[in-house]
């Protein structure tokens, strides 16, 4: 899928790393420097529900940190209430997961964007269909990944596998980086929590773009996003 402007594709080595939470960061960079951003999560799941209608809370803190451009209901067109892969989720609800909305729906932030930010659900391989995943919206819409990855016991072989996946997956998807973040309150007793940066950092070819602290509201050193998107 050809694009016009650029755009970063944020994807994470496991469900519950904290995706949403380092897009808001990179979302709020980007409009204080000035940035019109779009920011589009093709299809949700586990969703709250308000007025009748399900409500993706991670397109909702998308669209605040992007300074809530466009339509709520234009960041994520396909929510479901059930915590489980979007088309299961669907199927439970009686409907079905619409492959071409998932594309079509990124036309909305063309034109009217700088940069897009895209979030997938769970991780590159989790399943859009049945025989679809997060890594094909990937490979059309071309945008590098960030690989958010959890800094716990057990992220080296997360991340590598992540980034083993991505330049196997098709032709290869392209990777800006990754940023290590810290989603819940780090354990006292994780050793490896001062050790898994140095060592990703020795064995990724893609660089360690930055750290999120816990509760951190930007990254440990600054990254210039616009020019890491394409």
């Amino acid at each position: 899928m050809a694009h016009r402007i650029p755009g970063l594709f944020i994807t994470g080595t496991d469900t519950g790393v904290g995706k949403t939470y380092v897009a808001a960061i990179i979302a709020r960079r980007l409009v204080a420097d000035g940035r019109n951003v779009g920011v589009y999560k093709p299809a949700a799941s586990g969703c709250s529900q308000a007025g009748g209608i399900h409500v993706s809370d991670d397109a909702l803190a998308l669209w605040n940190a992007a300074g809530r451009p466009g339509e709520l209901d234009r960041v994520c067109p396909q929510c479901f209430k059930a915590p489980l892969a979007p088309h299961l989720a669907a199927l439970a609800e009686g409907r079905r997961l619409d492959a071409r909305q998932l594309r079509q729906g990124l036309e909305y932030w063309r034109g009217r964007s700088e940069i897009i930010l895209v979030e997938g659900a769970g991780g590159l391989m989790s399943p859009l269909g049945e025989d679809e995943y997060v890594a094909d919206l990937a490979e059309e819409f071309g945008f590098p990944l960030v690989v958010v990855a959890r800094n716990v016991l057990g992220t080296i072989n997360q991340t590598l596998q992540t980034l083993i996946t991505a330049c196997v997956f098709r032709e290869g998807l392209p990777i800006a980086g990754v940023v290590l973040n810290h989603p819940a309150i780090p354990p006292a007793n994780d050793a490896s929590l001062s050790q898994n940066r140095r060592e990703l950092a020795t064995r990724c070819v893609p660089p360690i773009l930055a750290e999120v602290a816990w509760g951190a509201d930007q990254t440990d050193v600054p990254v210039d996003w616009f020019s890491l998107a394409r």
